[in-house]
């Protein structure tokens, strides 16, 4: 009924600006609470109230702390997690960003491909970084994680322009003599034999690098895209893969092996709605964006 009145009355919902109870901390107190959380983009709202406490002798709450920040523009969101790059990494990645920058219709003979590791289990580290629109590749907003090996279920896939390859599971250690006999003979050279002009693409592990390989490529008469080191998030299939982890982990079922865990991703993602052709970015418009994001990123760590 308030509400109601209000708006027959005044032609408004919200409330008067100055009414309710006044805060506790004036806007030069506010803008101190932003330099303190940019100081720090991974401290928690408990942080800072307890910082908060310490430099001025005013108690406020966390929920308090939240609230102000939100007002000023900074969010809690998931921090950007990237391998660690060396300034060679940087360069190399700008100078392949710049040679293929102006690249167009070629996109569309690229042949996408990686392997990938779901686990078992999925879980959120729970750490935020407080930043504005837009900020999400400063330095310090991302954090630096390398990967490590828990149990769960090895893939191998690729994705070109409207297509993809058939998904495989890869057993235990990859080697090179195992990825011919595996991945190459079986499933990527017929895929890339049924595209004219396909060219492949694959990130840099000793697998896909050894001598036996390159050979094996050549008696094949197989088309290399040069691809950068540490560079997974330049590649569209990093997006699939990311589509099958969060249903996956969306999917309330426990799955208390990798055997469970690989049949519910062949009959819920492969033959559903997880990794077909709808779900893959067209390619070209795709890396343009990814080239834009690439670029704005180098240029902010350096």
């Amino acid at each position: 009924m308030r509400v109601w009145k209000q708006w027959t009355d005044e032609c408004r919902t919200t409330r008067k600006s100055g009414s309710g109870p006044r805060n506790v901390t004036s806007a030069r107190d506010d803008r101190h609470l932003v330099r303190m959380a940019r100081t720090d983009r991974t401290a928690s709202s408990r942080q800072l109230a307890a910082l908060w406490s310490i430099a001025t002798g005013v108690s406020l709450c966390a929920s308090s702390i939240r609230r102000r920040l939100l007002q000023c523009g900074l969010r809690a969101r998931t921090p950007l997690y990237r391998i660690p790059l060396t300034h060679d990494h940087r360069r190399l990645r700008l100078q392949w960003a710049n040679q293929h920058r102006d690249w167009r219709a070629d996109w569309q003979h690229v042949v996408f491909s990686d392997e990938s590791r779901f686990n078992l289990w999925y879980h959120d580290g729970r750490i935020r970084v407080r930043r504005y629109a837009g900020e999400r590749h400063l330095p310090e907003c991302i954090i630096e994680r390398h990967s490590g090996r828990t149990p769960g279920v090895m893939v191998w896939g690729a994705i070109a322009y409207h297509r993809r390859s058939q998904l495989l599971r890869i057993v235990g250690n990859l080697n090179s003599n195992r990825y011919i006999r595996e991945v190459l003979q079986p499933e990527a050279v017929p895929f890339l034999q049924s595209l004219p002009g396909a060219v492949f693409q694959q990130d840099n592990a000793r697998p896909h690098t050894a001598r036996i390989v390159k050979s094996f490529f050549a008696a094949q008469q197989v088309q290399l895209l040069p691809w950068p080191a540490c560079s997974p998030d330049m590649s569209p299939i990093e997006h699939v893969w990311d589509v099958i982890g969060r249903r996956l982990a969306r999917d309330p079922r426990p799955v208390a092996s990798a055997d469970e865990l690989w049949i519910m991703k062949k009959k819920k993602i492969v033959t559903s709605s997880g990794f077909e052709e709808n779900n893959i970015l067209q390619t070209s418009s795709c890396m343009d964006n990814l080239f834009l994001k690439a670029l704005k990123s180098l240029l902010l760590r350096d």
